[in-house]
């Protein structure tokens, strides 16, 4: 490969902008996204956002149907960084802790999963059902990382912006990637945060 690769996708949660966002910080680090939405996912950005589908797909490098489960991604073979389901729903949850989805979401997860690449649900639901946290605790236990988005108050965002980037910036640590976005403990802010003090500083 001449550029690194990771498969991004959107499940049917609130939160679309998560995914959306994630796109464009892999633009801009110059690693190769390929994008999967699902049906749901599609209602999602209608009601929380201005997005038409063709705008969103222009953002990856690659746009694969929900439903095309011959696609490279869905194969082993398919060399990557490995994958982060931003927003992920209870359902595609479900569906990858018991490894029984037949979309291509799903079965690009398990492939991840199987091949030991790191795996990122950025899992969008409160309160949570016994359900829930024991899909969430068979999805660790197979080496995969539930990783929700939850606000960072200790970096005093401004804006919702600058919380979806915190929390995509902790999310792309976790593959060794730096976008800039995250506010670190002692350490001067990144840019996007519209001011240069640091974390023992705002304490």
């Amino acid at each position: 490969m001449n550029r690194q690769r990771m498969v991004v996708g959107i499940s049917g949660a609130s939160g679309f902008i998560y995914g959306v966002r994630l796109l464009e910080l892999l633009a801009e680090l110059n690693i190769e996204s390929h994008l999967i939405i699902s049906r749901a996912a599609l209602l999602t950005m209608a009601h929380e956002t201005d997005y038409k589908l063709a705008d969103v797909t222009a953002l990856a490098s690659h746009y694969h149907r929900a439903d095309d489960v011959a696609a490279g991604i869905a194969s082993g073979s398919f060399r990557c960084l490995g994958m982060v389901v931003a927003p992920c729903s209870m359902r595609t949850l479900a569906e990858i802790a018991t490894g029984s989805s037949s979309g291509l979401i799903g079965r690009a997860a398990d492939v991840t999963l199987k091949e030991r690449r790191t795996l990122v649900l950025m899992a969008r639901e409160t309160p949570l059902t016994l359900a829930h946290l024991r899909n969430m605790t068979a999805v660790t236990e197979m080496g995969g990382i539930i990783a929700p988005p939850v606000p960072a108050f200790y970096a005093r965002p401004q804006n919702l912006s600058q919380m979806v980037d915190h929390s995509l910036g902790r999310v792309l640590d976790l593959f060794g990637l730096d976008a800039g976005t995250a506010l670190r403990w002692g350490e001067p802010s990144p840019s996007a945060t519209g001011h240069s003090a640091t974390m023992k500083e705002l304490a």
